[in-house]
């Protein structure tokens, strides 16, 4: 048994709750518009009841959970910076990365890091382009931007206007990074529904995107129902303002309204309907992909990026009400799902919401070829509970390379930062932790870690509120890691570490 210190006791015995003009980049010179929250992942300000805000402040007070703001963290776990937000003032979203740079994404636009010092972070680049959720990936001298909110057009100077519109916007932008501290936009693609989150199946000519969007609505002329499948766009490296829809693949094909998905409720109540992915997780090197889809589960086959193809799906309508997102080990035989319980605008993170939801779902991937099976084995959430003010559930995370383990970092929101081994897929259990205390002692506002990724020796945390985290883990279990140095790495694009990227090169 592994014992996990902090740099404070803390019995964590909280237990009550209520569950350009045309195509230019517009480089910063003045603050950003305010992007439209996406119900998908923006988190809440809300009020709580007089109870809920005095359990917080006696929890506090008792060394039940940290102060407001206060950073705690295991022994093995050293924080080692923290880049404030600057004129980006938005939502901070995902990361990416490339050589010596950090790409972080915020609903008002994307910031470019130099973290040749990871001890150090320096702003490169600050670009301006509101559109939430600004889901951010890296291709050789190409940015991908998915923009997920209803805009007047596709430029970077946008303005919001209702999806009811035909003339709206919402899909993907392309950039040039070639020159990092003066990013180009060159092109954008509209997709149905937007695009909530995306994910790169590079090649040596083309970069394919599957784009994951959701919720159609009848009124709405872009994005119609049934919306059953992925949007597939289609990038020429040498040529990227010919990017286009190239396929909409089925994913999952039925007579209803909505296709053949998880009908959600009444029939399974508190599950959300599928109309769409969430998040997609590509492993090239082994032709497969994991999606999380609002109600389902899926794994399939991309040999052919274009047509993929799905060979097994799974439900969990007892505990699982949001798929979100999907991360492979490195042997490709497990699939670790998240539930994004409450949207991640909401405190799932206590005693009676309970272990087994808005928890990482570890699945087995048994079988061969196309007769491959999911196998539930465990859930897997955070073991300390957080305030009543606090939004917590299970969210963006990569695996940590160490060959013989199953060992992952991921972000929790206000939970923080968590390190978990699910080599045992039967007994997955913490080995290291970051968190910050409450934003507020007496009101559920939003903030925490968005993404929280393993890259080159240090883990990245994108907090939503505080801005870009750096962290260091000294564990036995990991140590190996810090071996490997990867030139690219977009962690919905799983690369095969021990195959792609020689342990000792650099």
């Amino acid at each position: 048994m592994t014992l996990l210190h902090t740099t404070r006791v803390r019995r964590r015995r909280l237990g009550v709750a209520t569950a350009a003009a045309g195509l230019l980049a517009a480089l910063l010179t003045a603050g950003p518009a305010a992007a439209v929250p996406d119900p998908g992942d923006s988190p809440v300000r809300q009020d709580i009841t007089a109870r809920q805000a005095a359990d917080t402040r006696a929890a506090i007070a008792a060394g039940d959970i940290p102060d407001v703001d206060e950073v705690v963290h295991s022994d093995n776990v050293e924080h080692l910076a923290t880049i404030p937000k600057d004129a980006l003032k938005g939502t901070n979203s995902d990361l990416a990365f490339q050589g010596r740079y950090a790409y972080a994404g915020n609903y008002d636009g994307f910031r470019i890091f130099d973290i040749g010092d990871p001890a150090s972070p320096r702003t490169v680049a600050q670009v301006l382009c509101p559109g939430s959720q600004n889901d951010v990936s890296v291709s050789g001298d190409l940015l991908f931007l998915s923009t997920d909110s209803s805009r007047s057009d596709d430029s970077c100077n946008s303005t919001t206007q209702p999806a009811t519109e035909k003339s709206s916007w919402e899909g993907v932008k392309i950039f040039d990074i070639s020159d990092k501290r003066s990013p180009r936009y060159v092109a954008s693609v509209e997709t149905a529904c937007g695009s909530h989150t995306h994910t790169l199946v590079p090649e040596r000519r083309n970069v394919y995107v599957y784009v994951s969007s959701y919720s159609p609505n009848a009124a709405f002329p872009d994005c119609q129902p049934p919306h059953d499948g992925i949007s597939v766009i289609k990038v020429p490296r040498a040529a990227p303002e010919r990017a286009r829809v190239a396929a909409f693949p089925v994913l999952f094909p039925g007579d209803g309204p909505d296709g053949g998905g998880n009908p959600g409720g009444p029939a399974n109540p508190g599950v959300a309907k599928t109309t769409g992915c969430h998040d997609i997780t590509v492993l090239p090197a082994k032709d497969l992909a994991a999606g999380a889809c609002m109600g389902d589960g899926i794994l399939f086959d991309i040999r052919n990026p274009e047509r993929p193809r799905v060979i097994d799906r799974v439900q969990d309508n007892v505990n699982f009400a949001f798929w979100h997102s999907a991360t492979f080990n490195q042997r490709a035989d497990k699939v670790v799902f998240t539930d994004e319980l409450g949207g991640g605008g909401a405190a799932t993170c206590n005693a009676e919401v309970g272990p087994d939801r808005g928890a990482d779902g570890v699945y087995d991937i048994v079988g061969r070829g196309a007769k491959r099976k999911l196998v539930f084995r465990s859930y897997f959430k955070i073991p300390r509970h957080q305030a009543d003010t606090e939004n917590c559930v299970a969210h963006n995370g990569s695996l940590i390379p160490v060959p013989g383990r199953d060992i992952m970092v991921q972000a929790w929101y206000q939970g923080g930062v968590s390190v978990w081994e699910f080599t045992d897929s039967r007994r997955p259990r913490e080995i290291a932790y970051f968190e910050r205390g409450p934003l507020s002692a007496d009101t559920l506002r939003g903030g925490g870690s968005w993404s929280a990724y393993y890259y080159n020796g240090h883990v990245y945390s994108n907090d939503i509120a505080k801005g870009l985290d750096v962290l260091r883990i000294d564990d036995r279990r990991t140590d190996w890691a810090k071996r490997l140095r990867m030139d690219e790495l977009n962690v919905q694009t799983q690369p095969d570490y021990f195959r792609d990227f020689f342990p000792f090169r650099g």
